[in-house]
C-alpha cells in the first residue's frame, strides 16, 4: 500500500500477536527445565522403587553350628523411603502434565487458569518433593552411620549396594528439587508480566 507521499505503509493485522502461536525464549527454557525435572524425579522414583538387596549373613550361635540367614533390604521397609517414592512420583506426574499442557497450549487457551494455578501447583509439588527428600535423607544418614545413643546399628556396612543406589536416587531427586525451585520462580515471574 502506498501513502500520500509515496512511502510504503506496512499493514499489520496482528496475526503474529495471537497467543500461543509463537513461544518466547523464556517459554522454551521453562519447557526444557520441566523436561529435565521430569527426568530427574522419574529416575529417582524408579531407582528407589527398584532398590533391593538380599544378603546371606551368618548368625553367631552358642556351640559349633552356625545359622545362615537371608536378609533383604527393600525400600518398603522404611516409611520415609515409601513417602520418597510417592512424592517423587507425584512430582514426575505433575511435570509430565505441565509439559503436555505447554505443548497443547496453542490448541486450548487456558490463560486465566494457567496464570493462577500453575505457580501454586509448582510450589505445592516443590514442597511435597522436598519433604520426601528430607525424610529419606534422614533415614539414609541413620542407615549409613547408625545412632549410638539409641543403640541403632548402621546397615550400610552390610547392604552397601542398597545404600549406594539409595544415595543415587537422593542425588537425582535433589537435582529435581533445584530444577523445580527454578521452575517455580520462573512461573511466578510470568504472573508479574502484564
Amino acid at each position: 500500500m502506498a501513502s500520500e507521499n509515496g512511502e510504503k505503509v506496512n499493514l499489520d493485522l496482528g496475526i503474529n500477536d495471537v497467543p500461543g502461536t509463537k513461544k518466547s525464549k523464556k517459554d522454551w527454557v521453562l519447557l526444557a527445565l520441566r523436561v529435565l525435572a521430569f527426568l530427574a524425579t522419574v529416575s529417582a522414583t524408579l531407582v528407589m522403587a527398584l532398590n533391593k538387596q538380599t544378603k546371606s549373613l551368618v548368625v553367631p550361635t552358642i556351640g559349633s553350628t552356625s545359622i545362615t540367614v537371608n536378609l533383604t533390604a527393600k525400600f518398603q521397609h522404611t516409611p520415609a523411603f515409601v513417602f520418597f517414592v510417592i512424592a517423587n512420583g507425584i512430582a514426575s506426574l505433575h511435570n509430565l502434565v505441565m509439559i503436555a499442557l505447554d505443548i497443547l497450549q496453542p490448541q486450548f487457551d487456558y490463560k486465566g487458569v494457567r496464570l493462577a494455578l500453575i505457580p501454586i501447583s509448582d510450589m505445592i509439588i516443590t514442597a511435597v518433593a522436598s519433604a520426601g527428600d528430607g525424610g529419606a535423607t534422614f533415614m539414609s544418614e541413620l542407615g549409613r552411620h547408625g545412632n549410638s545413643h539409641a543403640r541403632w546399628d548402621k546397615i550400610c556396612d552390610k547392604f552397601e549396594a542398597y545404600c549406594n543406589r539409595g544415595g543415587g536416587a537422593l542425588i537425582a531427586s535433589f537435582i529435581g528439587i533445584i530444577l523445580l525451585l527454578i521452575i517455580t520462580g520462573m512461573s511466578i515471574t510470568k504472573l508479574l508480566k502484564p
